[in-house]
């Protein structure tokens, strides 16, 4: 376990070295000039020469970039050009709202993928596999933007049961230590605060969560079915285990190696569709931030959302590897 650990870990850094450098070159060739949506109409080339010195955006890009990395490497990303204010500490302020809302639309697809699943398998070959194919395939068809207008118009507006913007009510006062703000609640036994943080997630988490469930549904109900054939589940059933029990004692785990495989892949394209998601709920998230980044052209802030992002898929292939080893010991002597 500890070598395929480290083996990951030096796998990372190449690919995110990669994509820092790829980021930082391509927000500085593209077109548009950030400096001069900041300045005023009328301003003075003095004054356009003076901020781009004050952003570093007068030298050559490989100067750029390496003032850039040794301040990364203390923590410095520099400050934002369009909110004036530094970049660590505007995405530390913001991503612990997406990595709850992420969390959430997860436990979600998993929960109502694995038991969409199961039923699937456990009635195979009749109409409930088949009405399970259907609603899964259809949720697959549709974006996870798509849902969310759909949600929106139906749980929003025609039967307004659910809030449809922000992340909490702004009569609440919310006076955590953290920016964890759902967790936070829990701990300290706030029911009111967790019941409103709950229901402004509730849209944009089952947005997210849709697609995934139909991915997961289909790809564990196939693992499913082929580990239902195995000899060790007909030595289940002779020994009169219930069917039920055998799919869920025997074959569940065995079937979910491959699921879990794909489900950590499946997790970093969640985490990307944060982005619109929280754009269409404006739900205060990285994902949103990302979007105001990119049309100010705030350099400083994509450089270092992308860092951010970059470090998240990291973080979640290196746990899909570990539970990949854990559901199955023998690849960590692969």
């Amino acid at each position: 376990m500890t070598r395929t650990l480290l083996s990951r870990l030096l796998q990372a850094v190449p690919t995110l070295a990669g994509v820092v450098v790829i980021v930082f070159v391509l927000v500085r060739v593209v077109p548009g000039n950030p400096i001069a949506m900041m300045l005023p109409p009328g301003a003075s080339q003095a004054d356009f020469d003076h901020l781009k010195a004050l952003y570093g955006l007068d030298k050559s890009i490989p100067v750029q970039f390496l003032i850039w990395l040794r301040h990364a490497a203390i923590g410095d990303f520099g400050n934002s050009i369009s909110m004036r204010s530094g970049v660590l500490g505007l995405v530390i302020s913001r991503l612990p709202a997406t990595l709850e809302l992420a969390a959430l639309a997860g436990a979600i697809a998993i929960v109502l993928g694995v038991l969409a699943a199961v039923a699937g398998a456990r009635w195979r070959g009749r109409w409930p596999e088949a009405a399970i194919d259907a609603v899964t395939g259809f949720a697959q068809a549709v974006p996870d933007f798509i849902w969310a207008l759909a949600a929106i118009l139906v749980l929003g507006v025609l039967v307004p049961v659910l809030p449809i913007s922000g992340r909490s009510d702004p009569s609440i006062s919310l006076n955590y230590a953290t920016q964890f703000q759902l967790i936070e609640s829990v701990l300290r036994f706030d029911g009111h605060a967790f019941i409103d943080l709950m229901r402004h997630m509730i849209l944009p988490a089952l947005a997210l969560a849709l697609p995934f469930t139909a991915i997961i549904t289909r790809v564990l109900k196939i693992s499913l079915k082929e580990e239902l054939t195995q000899d060790y589940v007909l030595l289940a059933r002779v020994k009169g285990f219930g069917e039920w029990r055998v799919i869920v004692r025997e074959a569940l785990r065995n079937a979910a190696i491959p699921t879990a495989t794909l489900t950590g892949v499946q997790l970093t394209f969640l985490i990307g569709g944060t982005v619109l998601i929280e754009r269409i709920f404006s739900y205060p998230g990285i994902g949103n931030l990302a979007i105001d980044a990119v049309i100010n052209r705030d350099l400083p802030m994509i450089q270092g959302l992308v860092l951010v992002f970059a470090l998240m898929f990291i973080a979640i292939n290196l746990m899909l590897d570990l539970v990949t080893v854990a559901l199955n010991p023998r690849l960590s002597h692969g």
